[in-house]
C-alpha cells in the first residue's frame, strides 16, 4: 500500500499542534482541504489516527505509533531527495550556491566570474533564500555552499570564511522625526518598534535586533517579515524600523524609505560558509578561492566555523 507524503505531512502537523485550523495554517491549506486528507490517510491505512472534541485532535494508540515514526521518515525522503538533486546538479556541472539578501554585494559579480575562469563548463546557480532558513540551504544540504551574514544558527558546525565587513544603518520611513539626520546614536532608537526576521532564525534575527548591545533594554516588535520586499514594506508603511547593511542603500532604494548611518552597533560581516565534508571537494574548494581573492583589502581573514 503506498501512502503520498503529502498526507504524511499533513498528518504530522495536525499531531504537532493538535489542532486542524493551526495545522491549516502551518500548511497554507484551508481547513476543509486538510480535513479532507487527513479522512484520506485514514481511509489507505483502515485505522482512526484522531479523536475529535471540541478541545481539538487527539491521538488514537494507531496516531501515537504513526507520529512517532513519520517525522523520521519523511526526513530519510528529504535528505534522499536533496542528494538526488545535488547528484544530478554535479552531473551537469552546476554548483548550487546559496545566498542571503545582496549576497556579497559588488563582489557577487566577481566571485561568479572568477569561479567561471577556475572552472570552465561550471556553472554557479545562485539561489536566494528567505530569512527564515539564514544558511542559505546549507545546513538542510539543499546549497553546496553559501553567501551568509554573521552570525547565524548553526554557525559552529561549518567552516566560515569572512570576506569583508561593512557597517549597519537604520532604515526609517521617509517621514520619520530621525530621518534628516546625519547620525543616529542606536540608544536613540531603543523604544521605537523594530521590523524583525522570523523567530526560527535565532541569532541572525537578535543581530540584526541587536539585541546584545541594548544594555538590556526589551526590544519591541513591530512587524515580522522573511523576505525583503516585505521588509521594505512594513518599513515604508510605518510599522517599525530595522537596522540593514550600509549597502541597502544601494540595493534597497526605494520611495518611502530613507538610510541613515548609526552609531553604538557592531558591524555586519559577509562570509562563505560550507560544510566541514566538502574541505576536500574541488569544486566547492574553487568557489572559496574564488571568494577569498576577490574579497576587498580591508577583509578579515578566514577561520573554521567551529
Amino acid at each position: 500500500m503506498d501512502v503520498d507524503t503529502r498526507l504524511l505531512r499533513s498528518f504530522v502537523a495536525v499531531a504537532d499542534t493538535g489542532s486542524l485550523t493551526r495545522a491549516a495554517e502551518r500548511l497554507f491549506l484551508s481547513q476543509p482541504a486538510l480535513t479532507k486528507q487527513i479522512k484520506q490517510l485514514e481511509t489507505r491505512l483502515g485505522v482512526r489516527l484522531f479523536t475529535r472534541s471540541r478541545a481539538g485532535m487527539t491521538l488514537t494508540e494507531p496516531g501515537r505509533t504513526l507520529a512517532a515514526r513519520a517525522p523520521a521518515l519523511l526526513a530519510d525522503w528529504d535528505r534522499l531527495l536533496r542528494e538526488t538533486k545535488g547528484t544530478a546538479d554535479r552531473a551537469a556541472r552546476v554548483l548550487r550556491v546559496g545566498f542571503m539578501a545582496s549576497a556579497a554585494n559588488e563582489a557577487t559579480q566577481r566571485i561568479v566570474a572568477e569561479f567561471a575562469r577556475r572552472r570552465p563548463g561550471w556553472r554557479a546557480d545562485m539561489r536566494q533564500s528567505a530569512w527564515s532558513d539564514p544558511t542559505a540551504g546549507l545546513a538542510d544540504g539543499d546549497t553546496d555552499v553559501a553567501l551568509l551574514r554573521l552570525p547565524f544558527p548553526g554557525q559552529d558546525a561549518l567552516r566560515v570564511a569572512v570576506l569583508f565587513s561593512e557597517p549597519r544603518w537604520i532604515a526609517l520611513p521617509a517621514g520619520h522625526p530621525f530621518s534628516g539626520r546625519d547620525l543616529i546614536p542606536f540608544r536613540d532608537l531603543w523604544d521605537e518598534p523594530f521590523v524583525a526576521a522570523p523567530p526560527e532564525s535565532g541569532a541572525w534575527r537578535d543581530h540584526w535586533l541587536a539585541a546584545d548591545e541594548r544594555e538590556g533594554h526589551p526590544v519591541r516588535i513591530g512587524a515580522v517579515t522573511d523576505r525583503p520586499d516585505d521588509w521594505l514594506g512594513a518599513v515604508a508603511n510605518g510599522y517599525g524600523i530595522a537596522l540593514a547593511p550600509e549597502s541597502a542603500a544601494r540595493y534597497y532604494a526605494r520611495p518611502g524609505i530613507v538610510y541613515r548611518p548609526v552609531s553604538g552597533v557592531s558591524p555586519s560581516r559577509v562570509a562563505v560558509a560550507w560544510a566541514p565534508a566538502d574541505d576536500t571537494d574541488p569544486v566547492v574548494q574553487d568557489f572559496v578561492r574564488s571568494c577569498l581573492v576577490t574579497r576587498p583589502p580591508q577583509s578579515e581573514g578566514s577561520f573554521p566555523g567551529r
